[in-house]
């Protein structure tokens, strides 16, 4: 299993990821991160308001619903988080009773032709389960403008183990459509040294923000490093 070092050295421009992963310790968390080319994309911060966690602008400007959204949000059952405005629609909807994997259903690719970002969203049990479920909106790597959703039901990690999620396959100059979902192998202990771990493996010139999250404490337990 290739481990998430060398998985994003091969791919110096991920866009945006989601992670889960059980730690070398046991504790299954989740992590997130945002790189950018743009100033725009650039020009973003992982911030706590409450019990949510943030995308939202360094300086203030007007607000982007392609940029700044709630990254991590959380109902009883599950921590909620992704790359986008969907994080908000499928806590709404598991608050409104829908399973797991209805909540993931029905979601469509970013509209930001010609790119056409996939959204990606993580669910992890708050009952220290480690039950995960992930969700993707991709679109075709052809010409198909329909959107491919994908769900994925995670159960029984072993220490060391983790699957990623990233929006793109990308050098920094062409950009493609990322493969579903990438299985891969962490080093650390605990949520600080898996933090540490991401963000050594971001490429400097595009990573913007970082955070891990423990889904039993919710997203105000999220640990973040910005560039």
């Amino acid at each position: 299993m290739t481990d998430l070092t060398t998985l994003l050295s091969r791919n110096p421009y991920p866009g945006r990821g989601v992670l889960c992963a059980r730690t070398l310790g046991g504790a299954v968390l989740g992590g997130y991160f945002l790189t950018g080319r743009s100033a725009a994309s650039k020009d973003r911060a992982l911030r706590l308001a409450g019990d949510e966690l943030m995308v939202g602008p360094v300086a203030p400007t007007e607000h982007d619903p392609l940029r700044h959204y709630a990254a991590a949000l959380g109902t009883p059952d599950w921590l909620v988080f992704g790359n986008g405005e969907q994080v908000s629609e499928v806590t709404a909807r598991l608050l409104a009773g829908a399973s797991a994997a209805d909540s993931l259903g029905g979601l469509e690719y970013e509209p930001d032709p010609p790119i056409r970002t996939s959204r990606i969203t993580a669910l992890l049990s708050r009952d220290g389960s480690g039950t995960a479920v992930l969700g993707a909106a991709r679109p075709s790597t052809g010409t198909r403008l329909t959107t491919n959703v994908m769900t994925l039901a995670l159960h029984g990690l072993e220490p060391g183990e983790a699957v990623l999620l990233t929006t793109y396959r990308s050098d920094g100059q062409t950009v493609a459509v990322a493969p579903p979902y990438q299985e891969t192998s962490v080093g650390a202990a605990d949520g600080d040294e898996l933090l540490e771990e991401i963000w050594a493996a971001l490429d400097p010139t595009y990573r913007v923000a970082a955070a891990v999250l423990d889904p039993v404490l919710g997203p105000s337990s999220a640990i973040r490093r910005a560039a």
